[in-house]
């Protein structure tokens, strides 16, 4: 086909561009494009893979190689990612003595101390939620068990729960009548409550009551803030309806906090599952209170037995992803109809 312009020399023709080579044209420079970005972008994220690969991942790889091997503080330099792999150490784990009593203790640790930290916070956020004078300074004096080291924070319970010198046994011997100072944190025995036994030592509940007053800020912190999110006006037409509080606190906060609370007990599950310094600070895993946290330590620094204590905590965080599935299973449906 040729055209033939006023403006073009006489017999001249000019050629109409072909749309398919326009396409093909745009095609090139879309897909190169495409490609620049996707260049751009790798390049971007790589500092962030790096660091990942390096402090993450390659931790856990290290860690799982370690587990299948029988690796000591004495062969740990000649040990590589390549050796004799095995099920020794799981199966020398699984058996050991002490191994499901430390898992039962854990669970009830994390429960314990899950549920102590979370109703302790649900119960200062509602306590403080109405203004009043100095509740700025009252909210902040709240998060000093959470912001405080724990070293110093376990030093305080210790010295108050001295049986010998501890401000808790003096009151307790002089003004509520105990017979005899209590071991608080060195006491195997059960705790009884008005006849019951609770299969639960005295220092684990002790633990466990730690563990709520150093968390609870927290949950405190979680539930405040989704507190001054509910509409007054729900509880305004509640009152005028005649609710009492109790009815306000089951039929309008309660729901509104449920979302809030399901993601603190997660949280708070996997932390207290995990935790180690505090039982260890006021305990060092005795009288009842070995968690298996302990016993990864315990395995690692004591007996040197570096594959045992990697093959323990390979088993610990199995355990938790088995839990939190279930958990998630059971829960998470109902958590995002709430």
């Amino acid at each position: 086909m040729t055209i033939s312009g006023p403006t073009a020399p006489a017999g001249a023709t000019v050629a109409a561009p072909d749309p398919g080579d326009h396409g093909r044209r745009s095609r090139r420079v879309r897909s190169a494009r495409a490609l620049q970005d996707r260049r751009t972008g790798y390049l971007l994220i790589s500092p962030t893979a790096v660091i990942v690969f390096t402090m993450v991942l390659l931790p856990i790889l290290w860690t799982v190689s370690l587990a299948f091997q029988d690796v000591r503080l004495l062969n740990l330099r000649r040990t590589g990612v390549i050796g004799d792999y095995s099920l020794d150490n799981f199966d020398k784990v699984l058996t050991s003595p002490g191994f499901v009593d430390a898992l039962i203790t854990t669970l009830v640790y994390s429960v314990g101390g899950t549920a102590c930290a979370i109703g302790l916070g649900l119960l200062t956020a509602l306590a403080l939620r109405k203004p009043f004078r100095g509740r700025g300074l009252v909210r902040a004096c709240m998060l000093v068990p959470y912001v405080a080291p724990v070293v110093a924070a376990a030093f305080v319970w210790s010295t108050m729960l001295n049986p010998q010198f501890g401000v808790v046994n003096h009151y307790g011997t002089t003004l509520l009548g105990w017979d005899q100072p209590i071991a608080f944190l060195s006491s195997g025995k059960p705790v009884t409550v008005f006849g019951l036994d609770l299969h639960v030592s005295q220092s684990l509940l002790t633990v466990v009551l730690f563990e709520g007053w150093r968390s609870f800020p927290f949950a405190f912190l979680f539930l405040t803030a989704r507190l001054q999110a509910i509409p007054d006006s729900l509880e305004e037409a509640a009152t005028v309806d005649g609710a009492t509080p109790t009815q306000k606190f089951f039929h309008i906060v309660l729901p509104q906090l449920l979302p809030t609370i399901a993601v603190l007990t997660v949280l708070r599950f996997i932390w207290t599952f995990n935790n180690f310094d505090d039982i260890y600070l006021l305990t060092g895993g005795g009288s009842g209170t070995q968690v298996v946290a302990v016993r990864v330590y315990d395995y690692l620094i004591n007996r040197g037995d570096i594959g045992a204590a990697a093959a323990q905590a390979l088993v610990l965080a199995a355990i938790l992803a088995v839990l939190v599935t279930v958990y998630l299973k059971l829960f998470g449906r109902s958590e995002e109809v709430a």
